[in-house]
């Protein structure tokens, strides 16, 4: 029965594809220079607030005359 159906013909192929962009060298300077200006940012988005707190848990450790603390002894 397969003159009740009509021939079908394969359809155009699509055009091949564009040849691929080179690859950037992974070890050039401006990728290092990229990777460098990254950190900076980085760590420069991590110093936030910490940086503003002059204290630590144990007080200002900076100048011992500005924290005195009496001893049992009383001195």
């Amino acid at each position: 029965m397969g003159f009740l159906m009509p021939k079908v013909s394969m359809p155009a192929l699509p055009p091949a594809p564009a040849p691929a962009r080179e690859v950037p060298d992974y070890d050039s300077a401006a990728r290092e220079e990229e990777v460098r200006l990254k950190r900076q940012r980085v760590a420069a988005a991590r110093k936030g607030r910490s940086s503003t707190i002059l204290t630590s848990s144990r007080g200002v450790e900076d100048d011992p005359s500005v924290v005195a603390k009496k001893t049992l002894l009383g001195g």
